[in-house]
């Protein structure tokens, strides 16, 4: 766009070869040192994989734990290792804890059954939007962000706070213990999600990242030596000098692996900071 609005300034701009070369020369460099970067992280990832048998015994038999007591929330027709049933069994369950202990409230004070009651509303509330994944369009990120949204950490402290402020009977602990039940195990499976989908996005942008680094590797090498050699492709471009649509496709290609990056950073970034505010503990 800026070449075809002042095309003579670029022409000029660009018959400074050596910058031009400067500038190809940086981003061919950027590219080799940002492969290598992507590489090491990856292999780094999956050296977590490359453990000895009884730490691989140990993450399988805390994995089978943990989809057994999926399992006994689940229906037979749901499958909970999938994020969208995990979703679904973990806002049913919690719907279901959260109306028991607002069942409980004849019995309290006044100023304690409004605040369980205003308590088991909003949980409730929350977790039906949490339940909400029909209409989510998307891959894994996109039920990933709506496990983000649900935001348990204040939720679960007031939870114990009444527990320890107020005197409530055995089954009223019993009911409250068991929504805190609720919450951690929630809490448990985003976090093994949300590892899943950072092994994943590392290994999908080593795979991305190599297989479009290295052809703009050579097309800018290639770039470089011909605009050095005088050698440049002879044809116009919508009334486009042939220097100026040369080194404007071979800048775009360079770019590439960079917008690669830049996205995919942005997307687990985006991932860490929902799910980390969401947690019990926040910086907020």
């Amino acid at each position: 766009l800026l070449s075809s609005v002042w095309t003579f300034e670029m022409q000029v701009l660009l018959n400074e070869t050596p910058s031009v070369q400067t500038v190809l020369n940086t981003l061919l460099s950027g590219m080799i040192l940002l492969v290598s970067i992507v590489v090491s992280i990856n292999s780094i990832v999956l050296s977590h994989d490359m453990s000895s048998v009884s730490s691989q015994a140990d993450r399988i038999d805390g994995a089978a734990r943990f989809r057994q007591n999926l399992s006994e929330l689940a229906k037979p027709d749901e499958e909970p290792s999938e994020p969208r049933s995990f979703l679904r069994v973990m806002s049913r369950t919690i719907q279901e804890r959260a109306r028991r202990i607002d069942d409980d409230i004849a019995g309290m004070e006044p100023g304690l059954a409004e605040e369980v009651e205003e308590l088991a509303a909003s949980i409730t509330g929350a977790a039906d939007r949490l339940g909400a994944v029909e209409n989510t369009s998307g891959a894994q990120f996109a039920v990933l962000w709506k496990g983000t949204e649900f935001q348990y950490g204040a939720q679960l402290e007031r939870l114990h706070s009444i527990k320890t402020t107020h005197e409530l009977s055995s089954e009223t602990e019993e009911r409250f213990d068991s929504l805190i039940e609720a919450f951690k195990l929630f809490a448990v499976g985003k976090e093994y999600f949300k590892t899943l989908y950072y092994t994943q996005e590392v290994a999908r942008l080593s795979q991305t990242l190599l297989l479009i680094a290295l052809p703009a590797i050579l097309i800018n090498a290639t770039t470089i030596l011909a605009i050095n050699a005088g050698v440049l492709p002879e044809f116009w471009f919508l009334n486009i000098p042939p220097l100026q649509t040369f080194v404007a496709a071979t800048f775009t290609v360079s770019l590439a692996p960079y917008i690669v990056l830049t996205a995919y950073m942005l997307r687990a970034a985006t991932v860490a900071r929902m799910t980390s505010s969401a947690d019990i503990f926040s910086l907020r």
